[in-house]
């Protein structure tokens, strides 16, 4: 059987509390009257002020270390760009044609240009040419002195731009036939801008010991 207990408090006149004594069934005490939740809330006091307090959890601190630096891109030099020109030399072109045995001269020529331009790929700003002339047909005796590009149309004379080397001091003796190479000559930036713009404005002028004004010439055509 159950006891019951009563407990009178003080200064709350009749109020009693009364617990009813564990036995079988029972887990709890019974309470009744106005003090119930005044039990209560001490109760819920002492849960929050004592017990086991979780501890709070650590800050981790944000790692400050620097970031991979991204490179400056490369700064790229343009390379140089290649320009072929070729030409078509015969007596007829020369102004006046040639009319004694050297008449039967002919040839062709080859100039490759190698050009720099600014960054915004506008103006050359540096530029070197190599020749390569054939000369055909020409008498043995014949004696070549001078070789180079001129400006003019084909109906003019004009003056020399770009110059092969060669002087009338050295001459090349034709025989059976004769080959002009000369590389890495330097081009002026104006006249090689003016190359790229017209090339039939140029023509290609071999000069020989009969005929110092020229014997063979040729427009030149850009082939690519």
């Amino acid at each position: 059987m159950n006891a019951l207990t009563e407990v009178s408090v003080a200064g709350q006149g009749a109020a009693t509390e009364r617990w009813s004594e564990p036995g079988d069934g029972s887990y709890g005490p019974e309470m009744t009257g106005s003090r119930a939740p005044f039990i209560l809330a001490v109760m819920l006091v002492a849960s929050a002020c004592g017990g086991g307090a979780t501890a709070p959890s650590p800050t981790v601190a944000a790692s400050t270390a620097p970031g991979p630096t991204a490179s400056a891109p490369p700064i790229v030099t343009p390379g140089p760009d290649r320009y072929t020109y070729s030409a078509d030399l015969k007596s007829s072109n020369e102004i006046p044609a040639i009319a004694d045995s050297e008449a039967a001269c002919a040839g062709t020529a080859t100039f490759t240009m190698e050009a720099i331009t600014d960054p915004s790929y506008y103006n050359v700003v540096s530029a070197k040419g190599t020749f390569d002339i054939t000369i055909t047909g020409c008498p043995v005796s014949t004696s070549i002195i001078l070789a180079h590009i001129h400006e003019g149309a084909a109906t003019v004379n004009g003056p020399v731009k770009i110059d092969t080397g060669l002087v009338a001091t050295a001459p090349i003796a034709f025989g059976t036939g004769a080959r002009i190479q000369k590389a890495n000559v330097t081009v002026d930036p104006l006249v090689a801008q003016a190359l790229l713009t017209n090339p039939a404005s140029y023509y290609v002028n071999v000069h020989t010991a009969a005929h110092g004004g020229g014997v063979i010439r040729g427009q030149l055509i850009a082939t690519r």
